[in-house]
């Protein structure tokens, strides 16, 4: 009896295993049908194989099947592509506050809440060197960062630890290209007369400048109280142009330097810089909540120099798409000319 019960229990696993591996649609007959019938080519090889490979399921397309529902109308959706131009072919753009001027007609292209005065981080800095500049101190004079330095009133890191000494040169370098804080704060503080005596020299330049809606109230832009627009920012961006060290810095693409004993990579924060496609001069960009992402540049668009001024860009890279948008629209409009021209 326990071996016929054995045997009888052998059977009935061989019998399981064989119908398990059946395919999925070979347990149960169906009506026939073209699709169902039609083998695709990856079975046929499948059944070509060794007899080990012979006996495994073949998962197919054609095996798998979805219920057809009646009076169901599928249609494909696709994700709706953002506009760049409007009905009159200007470029849509995200900033809050911007404007596009030619420089050597000073026409303005674009504007938009161009005279309202709004914070604008560390554009602030673009003041700051042209004020350091303009007071001709030594280039070399060693500055170190001290505990002032530091932010106090946001609480920002920095790789330029207290007890960091660098040339002013150096330190103007890294304030433009990655917008180091405690570097322009050290460039503030190392002024003579101290922090207070800069902040009043760097309204003075407004002033000069004919900056109507701004004011200075530190050296870094992490003050909110630092405001400018959109159209003042023209100004001190082409008035930024005039110095050679600012458009060599602000355009730099990144510098290696020793910090506390190790080697420190700092890199420019507008990568546009590094764009083959792009001509730029000038550069700085700014953030801080108040201010939103921010980017001002003097720029070569269409063979023109353009300044570019882009303020309160809600998301992280609205700034940069915004300004590829008008270069796209430039070089558009200037494709669009030379065609008509060909045509009369």
């Amino acid at each position: 009896m326990r071996t016929s019960h054995r045997g009888l229990m052998a059977t009935c696993a061989a019998l399981l295993f064989a119908f398990a591996a059946l395919p999925a649609d070979a347990a149960t007959p169906r009506k026939s049908s073209g699709e169902a019938q039609a083998r695709p080519a990856s079975a046929k090889k499948a059944s070509t194989t060794s007899k080990a490979a012979a006996h495994k399921p073949v998962r197919s397309a054609a095996l798998v099947r979805t219920p057809q529902r009646k009076n169901v109308r599928v249609t494909h959706v696709s994700r709706p592509v953002a506009r760049e131009f409007d009905a009159v072919g200007n470029p849509l753009l995200r900033s809050n506050a911007f404007m596009v001027q030619d420089l050597s007609s000073g026409r303005v292209l674009l504007e938009h809440n161009a005279e309202m005065a709004v914070p604008i981080a560390s554009i602030t800095k673009l003041m700051t060197v042209m004020v350091v500049l303009d007071a001709q101190l030594p280039l070399s004079e060693e500055l170190t960062i001290s505990d002032e330095d530091t932010d106090k009133l946001k609480n920002t890191s920095s790789r330029l630890i207290v007890g960091t000494t660098f040339p002013r040169e150096m330190m103007i370098h890294l304030a433009l290209m990655s917008s180091e804080n405690r570097a322009a704060a050290a460039l503030g503080h190392n002024y003579p007369g101290g922090i207070d005596a800069f902040v009043a020299a760097m309204n003075r330049k407004a002033e000069s400048l004919g900056l109507t809606e701004t004011r200075f109230h530190d050296s870094t832009g992490l003050n909110p109280h630092n405001v400018s627009s959109a159209r003042d920012l023209a100004k001190m961006v082409t008035a930024a142009s005039h110095y050679p060290l600012i458009r060599e810095f602000s355009t730099d693409d990144e510098e290696i330097v020793q910090v506390g004993g190790r080697l420190q990579t700092f890199r420019n924060t507008n990568a546009l810089v590094k764009a083959e496609d792009w001509e730029i001069g000038v550069s700085k960009t700014g953030f801080i909540n108040e201010a939103g992402r921010c980017l001002v540049m003097q720029a070569w668009l269409a063979n023109k120099p353009m300044v570019i001024v882009l303020l309160d860009s809600a998301g992280k890279f609205t700034r940069v798409a915004d300004a590829q948008r008008i270069k796209r629209w430039m070089e558009t409009a200037v494709a669009q000319k030379q065609l008509a021209m060909k045509a009369s």
